[in-house]
């Protein structure tokens, strides 16, 4: 052992080495000291208490962990988590200064939400500025999250928070008039439709970035089934570059920085699987808005095993988005669609990306759910298009799918992406599987989107491109006892038997008669 990591009882110093731990603490910086430290011990620090961390003229807030093991962190030495070392911006072994770290400026509002008070405009863009610093451990985070899910924000709160989310982070530009953007409030498996909008929207001349999310409780989002087509992670230039010269993008969203608030708050909203609409609002408005678009479709689908259940439901979350989205002075079509079952055949990166090939090249295989959803939405996207007469979108749009026109575009767009090889007709899919069988004959009654999704990522999807759930019958659709209702693909034999496990328990499928098929009231 080196005389460096021996415990010394030397008399404190202010200065120590930087060490980079090798620990993705997902959103958080982390620090890590030595019980021995003599800087710890001086300064009087406490395990999960906020330190400052200065080198270079920069400086970060992280919480503290204090360890025992020598091989972690010497006592001459301060670690920090990836996120923390990447966010202070040195080298290994640079010398680093500690200190206490002053209470965050907005804690007094939290507080006061925490009790349950309304807050005003000054009180959510101090909040959200503390968050966005990483001045909020995890534990006040959560407070935050929680006192904004139980008392539920009103709609004038949503705006000051949609508002402060803008605030902190970059803004794009695009300096044309209009911009438009498609997105879903989630819920659905496979409902690729972005990634068909986008070359559709592109092709016919509309300036369409789309900066997409990668998938944290779902089996994929539309950065990780775009990633097995091309890379999605590209730097704000070189996707700027890509817009410009082919008029659409489909990268991944996390590396613009467009609201570095959202992306901490989504780190701990989805593991509490809380997804008020307050914050769903604010979350989705905000990053659209810091992307620079002018004009948004918004897909909020119904269904019994859907994010939203009924109509009413609907409406009331419809003028929500509304009112937000004029505040901002951001242009808002909200479409209502039907949330009963997955949309497309394949759920997980490369069964989705399989779907999205195949109905750009109008392959007779191709999923036709997703591909008219796809057209719809494009359609009303293309009638933000002051030259376009409302209810002509569809048939244009469908014009360019047909024609080959989408196909070209997206084939641009991967290649400037650094396109990857991709076989639609011989994907590469797990090596493990298997199929779960109709119990008895009758009609398909329902399909639950919850636990197909569940069995999907308990196949290893989207970590593992190739794994998934493979959907061989749709609600409505006739079938016999035996036959096979999905197949499930998995790369390691332990995530086959866990979502194997998963399916036998509940295999997702009703089998009933036309009678039973659930009724939803939906625009298309």
């Amino acid at each position: 052992m080196s005389a460096e990591n021996t415990p010394s009882a030397a008399a404190p110093v202010s200065e120590l080495e930087l060490r980079r731990v090798a620990i993705d603490t997902w959103r958080e910086n982390v620090a890590y000291l030595h019980r021995d430290c003599a800087v710890y011990r001086a300064e009087g620090f406490q395990a999960l208490s906020k330190i400052e961390v200065r080198a270079n003229g920069r400086r970060i807030l992280a919480t503290l962990n204090v360890v025992d093991d020598l091989s972690i962190v010497g006592c001459q030495e301060l670690g920090l988590s990836e996120d923390a070392f990447a966010q202070l911006g040195v080298t290994n072994g640079h010398t680093v200064t500690v200190s206490q770290a002053e209470p965050p400026e907005s804690m007094g509002a939290l507080f006061r939400k925490i009790s349950g008070e309304r807050l005003e405009r000054e009180d959510f863009h101090a909040i959200v500025r503390d968050i966005a610093r990483h001045r909020y451990s995890k534990i006040e985070l959560t407070a935050f999250v929680v006192a904004c899910n139980r008392d539920e924000l009103d709609r004038e709160e949503v705006f000051f928070l949609s508002d402060a989310m803008v605030s902190i982070g970059q803004r794009l530009d695009w300096h044309e008039p209009r911009v438009v953007d498609k997105h879903c409030i989630g819920g659905i498996p496979g409902n690729r439709t972005s990634m068909l909008i986008v070359p559709i929207v592109a092709a016919h001349g509309m300036l369409c970035p789309k900066t997409s999310s990668r998938a944290i409780t779902s089996p994929a989002g539309t950065a990780d089934t775009m990633e097995v087509l091309a890379n999605v992670e590209l730097p704000l230039e070189q996707l700027a570059d890509i817009v410009r010269d082919h008029r659409g993008c489909l990268a991944w969203g996390g590396t613009a920085q467009l609201s570095p608030a959202d992306d901490v708050l989504i780190s701990v909203e989805r593991p509490l699987s809380i997804d008020s609409p307050g914050q769903m609002v604010a979350s989705i408005l905000s990053k659209k808005i810091a992307a620079g678009s002018t004009h948004l479709v918004l897909d909020i689908p119904i269904g019994p095993t859907a994010k939203v259940r009924s109509m009413p439901e609907a409406q009331r979350l419809r003028r929500l988005f509304e009112y937000v989205a004029r505040r901002l002075q951001l242009s808002l079509d909200v479409v209502i669609t039907d949330g009963r079952q997955p949309v497309g055949s394949g759920i997980g990166p490369v069964l989705e990306a399989r779907d999205v090939m195949r109905i750009l090249e109008n392959d007779p295989r191709a999923p036709n759910d997703l591909r008219q959803k796809a057209l719809r939405l494009a359609g009303r996207l293309i009638e933000c298009d002051p030259d376009i007469r409302g209810g002509d979108g569809y048939a244009i749009a469908r014009d360019i799918l047909d024609s080959g026109r989408a196909l070209a575009r997206m084939r641009d767009i991967i290649a400037a992406q650094g396109g990857k090889d991709f076989d639609h007709n011989h994907p590469p899919l797990g090596p493990l599987s298997f199929e779960v069988l109709a119990p008895s004959s009758g009609v398909v009654a329902g399909i639950d989107n919850l636990q197909i999704a569940r069995i999907a990522r308990l196949a290893g999807a989207p970590k593992v491109q190739s794994a998934g759930v493979d959907l061989l019958c749709k609600l409505g659709d006739a079938v016999t006892a035996g036959e096979v209702l999905y197949r499930v693909y998995a790369g390691y034999p332990a995530d086959l038997e866990f979502a194997r496990q998963a399916s036998d328990k509940v295999s997702a499928y009703r089998i009933g008669t036309a009678d039973d098929l659930p009724r939803v009231f939906v625009e298309f």
